[in-house]
């Protein structure tokens, strides 16, 4: 444990606080945008605008960071916006207002995500990668699991009152905040004085190792099938799961996550990042395949124990994967234009699941993910290389 240090601690319980002021909301979601009016198309319109927001400032802020040698004001910021946006999407119902606020969450998360994980892998070395992020990871999620847990409890003794929750997420936030504080940053020059603009990280793309280029391009493919974990989460709900149940199902889900992120990513520095990522792909399209064809409660459960090793296997490994192959000093640029691209697909990902969905059934939107996860799988097993990974 001695890798662990005091910055990867900090930074860990920020990331757990954070989440549990984000998924004490996320589960009861696509709940409340119903209760208020929202179409399962715009509640897949709105997860992926939120998205593609975040994904397209991680880029740039992560490449502002680099050229300014700079990772914490990036991060204190970022956690700050997504702790004020919590209160905000309570205060008014209006489809704009509620599109305004979930998109500055997701703005958060896109200034702190470079500089944060290029904090991560500086703490690192390249044979600690896995175990690193997946601490991380594994704190990360575990505020994903108490989150649902407090949301759960509130709801039981106080039913439907789901703005009331969005308040008390903030607090939790705040403290995210407050521990920022204490991380102490080693200083760094700054890479030039040059401009970056808005769209400037694409140009890392035409300068990026052909390693990095081909492990991104597979990543994409599937993420652009990867649609919001909400669609899981409202099957689950029509085929007949009360409220609690989604919450309470969804709280498994994040606690397999949580306690198999650091073991798995032990377990990836010793036999490579790549074989775990691929495994975790199966388990992928296992989930996937049986959400399409099970009606079975009992059924759901053992689905959602499979996503949580899947996720453990995957949310990670890919970034420890990335940094592995990246120059040190653009180590957030190198993450945050994955990211970005990663955001686009994942907007693109969420409307064509609510069109799926909408125009046929949720048996076709499950089949077409499921299968474009085979589909990674063999570009991984023939397209890189194993030495890269």
């Amino acid at each position: 444990m001695k890798y662990l240090s005091k910055t990867v601690w900090v930074l860990s319980l920020v990331s757990l606080f954070t989440d549990i002021a984000s998924e004490m909301l996320y589960p009861i979601m696509p709940i409340y945008l119903k209760t208020i009016g929202f179409s399962i198309i715009l509640i897949g319109v709105l997860e992926g605008i939120a998205e593609a927001t975040a994904g397209l400032s991680k880029g740039y802020f992560g490449k502002l960071s680099d050229e300014k040698g700079k990772r914490l004001p990036f991060i204190q910021i970022g956690y700050g916006l997504s702790a004020i946006s919590k209160p905000l999407l309570a205060i008014f119902t209006f489809p704009i207002w509620i599109f305004f606020a979930r998109t500055l969450d997701r703005l958060g998360k896109g200034v702190r995500t470079g500089s944060r994980d290029a904090l991560l892998s500086d703490e690192a070395t390249p044979e600690t990668k896995g175990r690193i992020f997946g601490f991380h990871r594994s704190m990360d999620t575990l505020g994903a699991a108490i989150g649902p847990i407090m949301a759960l409890v509130f709801l039981y003794y106080n039913p439907e009152h789901y703005t009331t929750l969005f308040y008390i997420a903030f607090f939790p936030g705040v403290l995210a905040i407050i521990l920022t504080l204490i991380i102490k940053e080693k200083p760094k020059k700054e890479n030039g004085k040059k401009k970056v603009s808005f769209f400037s990280f694409l140009k890392y793309w035409k300068t990026s190792s052909p390693a990095y280029r081909r492990i991104v391009i597979g990543l994409l493919f599937f993420t652009i099938f990867n649609s919001s974990d909400v669609f899981l989460l409202l099957k689950i709900k029509e085929a007949g799961l009360t409220d609690t149940w989604v919450i309470g199902t969804y709280i498994f889900y994040n606690l397999i996550y949580a306690l198999l992120s650091y073991p798995i990513g032990i377990l990836a520095d010793k036999i490579g990042l790549k074989t775990i990522f691929v495994i975790g792909l199966l388990l992928f399209s296992v989930v996937y395949f049986g959400f399409a064809i099970n009606s079975n409660l009992y059924v759901f459960f053992l689905l959602f124990f499979i996503y949580g090793i899947y996720a453990a296997a995957t949310e990670g490994i890919s970034k420890a994967w990335i940094s592995n192959i990246a120059d040190k000093n653009e180590t957030a640029t190198a993450i945050g234009t994955f990211t970005a691209f990663q955001s686009i697909c994942t907007m693109l990902a969420s409307t064509i699941a609510g069109l799926l969905w909408y125009n046929f059934n949720p048996f076709v939107a499950f089949i077409v993910t499921s299968v474009s996860a085979l589909i990674t799988v063999i570009y991984f097993m023939f397209s890189v290389k194993s030495k890269i990974a």
